[in-house]
């Protein structure tokens, strides 16, 4: 790589090197020992890679090593194309969450308390499961729970 390279140009690198390597982000999350959700995620720009990570990462790829500290740095986090996503499967996600997303905020409320559940003290897992009327698709949000605390906003 010649002079400054974007992190999504990074990323499109990333894509392409793994197509034409022939590696799963299952084989590129085993090689650092993270979960493969994270993982997958980090290499499209959505987490900080740590060095010794990222390393083992561009090395797999046959990235320029160059790279590594851009992978490392904080990057800017959510951001889709658009403001209603337009690819199927990342709609499918935002449909679910207007149909169900009020019910399951009475019911955090309703279990835990006012608050929210965090994105950044945060798992998400998936798993393939069989069934008769067709495989189905499960995912998991693991979210420690925040209750909101009005009484520091008073002092």
């Amino acid at each position: 790589m010649i002079g400054a390279v974007t992190r999504d140009e990074i990323t499109e690198e990333i894509v392409l090197a793994r197509l034409s390597k022939g590696l799963t982000w299952q084989q590129l999350a085993d090689a650092i020992g993270r979960p493969v959700v994270w993982t997958t995620s980090a290499l499209l720009g959505q987490h900080p890679i740590p060095p010794e990570q990222g390393k083992v990462l561009v090395e797999m790829l046959g990235l320029d090593p160059t790279v590594v500290p851009v992978l490392a740095a904080v990057p800017m986090r959510g951001g889709l194309p658009t403001a209603v996503p337009t690819d199927p499967t990342i709609y499918r996600f935002y449909e679910a969450l207007q149909v169900y997303g009020p019910a399951l905020k009475e019911l955090i409320h309703e279990q835990f308390g006012d608050g929210i559940m965090s994105a950044i003290n945060f798992s998400v897992d998936i798993a393939k499961k069989s069934h008769p009327a067709g495989d189905r698709v499960v995912v998991t949000f693991d979210g420690k729970f925040l209750p909101y605390d009005w009484t520091a906003a008073v002092d």
